[in-house]
């Protein structure tokens, strides 16, 4: 007996956000003003820091003054701090406050400050600031908090020429950040292993990306036993899907991304338990859409690297047919695993394609995934864990990390709690001991890289925001896109 999905049919939003340079154009609701610690406000902006201090502003980053004169936008003050720290990740942060103040008006504006940061990195996080700022996925109508319709970014005569270049990057940046949070913010009745392949298909060609899928028949002739083994309880079949970027002439180098692709994650026969985490386990392939999506832009971006990405998809449901608790799964290239808990099923379809990437003529592999509580236990919500056996790679990233304000903290690949993950049956187990969760899983994944240069990300505690703040809202993040998309552009092997 089958039964009719009650599902609404996915589809992606289609919101565009028109970008102008120049001059303060007619029909704006609102317009900042930014104002830095100890300075008086713009002249434009028609008031005193004396009378704006009277009100309750002062210039710290966070702080906002809406004043409603008699006719024309919104004057909003908005604060910047010390103008001689004000980089991108400040000025990003500033004008996010600027569009969460008046979350009436669908049409801004922001009078460029000069700062010791370039006109380009300015207007990228103008953009971002405000576009991210208001950007929530919605299955059905946007809420008010959504709407962003029109971003004027007023600046000198002589700057309009580089501003309007960096406007491009700014806008493709924004895009693939919100695609990365439109498909970990999707549930997984909707957005199954079979559905992100078409997505990923209908999106390469444009993207200038060589698209495969791989299904359950393929996969079993590639003896990619983990990803084959944590899709045994589900009804949806599985899927592998290889991306593949080349630029034109030779290669700055070549990049290996993986994501870990669970689509909706129960936890197999150890079920997660009965509370609000079950919600949010339909990001669970915040790894795999964060590449797709970081990867849809490259071209446009002018990437030098050539990037392969693979992203194994699947649920980890329990059903009669699921993996049980001390079964072994034989992965791709033969090492055998003791399945100690079926809820950690990352590392096992990720195990099979850190080897698939190996097998390639790769520089350097990254895989990103929403791996271990532990790293939210160990680091919160908004800095991702990174580890790695590269020194030189881990730099890269590191760097990356930090130019688009997506933190990560290095912890160790301590070997010492190697032996936790061996096994009497098999070559290894997938879990170690109760503690170090996060060291555990990447000494796991590193048995799969056969030396090859390679960091491992673990999203889990940024993937998804409980707040809304600044730039991020409640909900998927889509952490992780712009950093692959910076170390992508600035690779070097």
């Amino acid at each position: 007996m089958t039964h009719a999905a009650p599902y609404p049919p996915f589809s992606l939003p289609t919101r565009e956000l028109a970008v102008t340079v120049g001059e303060l154009p007619d029909g704006i609701d609102a317009a900042a003003h930014i104002v830095f610690s100890g300075e008086q406000p713009p002249a434009a902006s028609g008031i005193s820091a004396e009378r704006a201090a009277s009100l309750g502003f002062d210039a710290a980053v966070g702080k906002t003054l809406v004043l409603v004169g008699p006719d024309g936008p919104l004057t909003v003050l908005v604060g910047g701090g010390d103008r001689s720290t004000a980089d991108a990740t400040v000025l990003r942060d500033v004008v996010s406050h600027f569009a969460r103040a008046v979350p009436g008006q669908d049409r801004l504006a922001v009078v460029l400050p000069q700062t010791s940061t370039s006109v380009s990195d300015t207007v990228v996080a103008a953009i971002e600031g405000a576009a991210l700022a208001r950007y929530v996925y919605r299955i059905g109508e946007d809420g008010p908090d959504a709407k962003l319709s029109a971003l004027a970014l007023v600046c000198d005569e002589g700057a309009v020429a580089e501003a309007e270049a960096a406007v491009v990057r700014g806008l493709l940046l924004v895009k693939a950040t919100k695609l990365a949070r439109d498909l970990a913010g999707t549930p997984g009745g909707m957005l199954t292993a079979t559905k992100l392949g078409e997505i990923a298909l209908e999106m390469g060609p444009d993207a200038g990306l060589e698209v495969q899928v791989f299904g359950e028949e393929e996969l079993v002739e590639l003896g990619c036993g983990g990803l084959l083994g944590i899709n045994l309880g589900s009804v949806e079949p599985p899927a592998m899907i290889k991306l593949v970027y080349r630029p034109e002439g030779e290669p700055t180098g070549k990049l290996a991304l993986v994501g870990k692709g669970i689509m909706y994650d129960a936890g197999g026969l150890a079920l997660k338990p009965g509370d609000e985490v079950h919600a949010v386990m339909k990001n669970d392939m915040a790894g795999a859409g964060a590449i797709l999506a970081a990867m849809t832009v490259l071209k446009d971006l002018g990437c030098q690297a050539q990037v392969t990405g693979y992203l194994m998809c699947t649920d980890n449901m329990p059903s009669g047919s699921a993996l049980r608790l001390g079964d072994i799964v034989a992965m791709r290239g033969g090492k055998t695993v003791e399945v100690i808990n079926t809820d950690a099923e990352g590392r096992m379809v990720m195990g099979d394609a850190l080897v698939l990437a190996t097998e390639e003529p790769v520089d350097a592999i990254v895989d990103i995934a929403t791996l271990t509580g532990a790293a939210l236990r160990t680091l919160g919500t908004d800095i991702a864990a990174v580890l790695g056996n590269n020194e030189a790679l881990m730099n890269q990233v590191k760097a990356s990390a930090e130019r688009v304000d997506e933190p990560v903290w290095e912890l160790p690949l301590a070997n010492r709690y190697r032996p936790e993950l061996d096994s009497t049956l098999a070559d290894l187990r997938n879990m170690g001991g109760a503690n170090a969760g996060t060291i555990t899983a990447a000494l796991f994944l590193q048995e799969f890289v056969a030396g090859k240069p390679w960091v491992h990300i673990d999203i889990a505690g940024t993937a998804q925001s409980w707040t809304a703040s600044k730039w991020r809202n409640k909900g998927t993040t889509g952490f992780g896109t712009r950093l692959l998309i910076d170390l992508a552009l600035n690779f070097k092997a």
